[in-house]
């Protein structure tokens, strides 16, 4: 009896432990998920944020710990947690990005996802067609189920055939 016991209790820790590990999402650098991207095109999710950034953190606190998010981020996407003010060079897209001080603090590569506009957080889609990178960035802090329309719009290639508002209008999620 104790060792049917002791079996069932490991068998609810694993699963428990499983299910907690599929709720998180699983973040690359800039790097890793370019050349991921070049062996197997998904698109990137790029979290622009700042150490300092209070809405950052709420955001990773309440809506990156969504399961719903996490799983479309890492089946649908490239996810990247990206410093903003962060001081190391960056290659990416066959360009080298610094943190050179002549913009305050911000890392020169916040500057061209962004487009100089420069919110935090701001997350930003890179997306490809015709063969070339199509940067969106969308500012602001996100709840989960706006989060879950909008990774769904890149993710389902909604943004090629659809308004942003019409699509919101029909949008079907599994967030209530």
């Amino acid at each position: 009896m104790k060792k049917v016991f002791t079996l069932i209790l490991l068998i609810i820790l694993t699963f428990s432990s499983y299910s907690q590990e599929n709720k998180a999402v699983k973040w690359y650098t800039i790097q890793e998920a370019e050349k991921l991207s070049n062996q197997s095109f998904r698109p990137l999710f790029i979290d622009t944020y700042t150490d300092w950034c209070g809405w950052c953190k709420k955001m990773d606190q309440e809506t990156f710990t969504n399961s719903v998010i996490a799983e479309i981020l890492n089946t649908r996407f490239y996810p990247v947690k990206f410093d903003a003010e962060g001081k190391e060079s960056i290659s990416f897209l066959g360009q080298t990005f610094i943190n050179d001080g002549k913009a305050g603090k911000t890392h020169q590569l916040a500057l061209a996802l962004l487009n100089g506009q420069l919110s935090y957080p701001t997350v930003v889609f890179l997306t490809k067609q015709n063969d070339k990178f199509q940067v969106s960035p969308v500012p602001g802090f996100r709840q989960p189920k706006e989060m879950e329309m909008l990774l769904s719009y890149f993710a389902d290639k909604a943004y090629e055939t659809r308004k942003w508002e019409d699509y919101q209008s029909t949008f079907k999620g599994k967030i209530e």
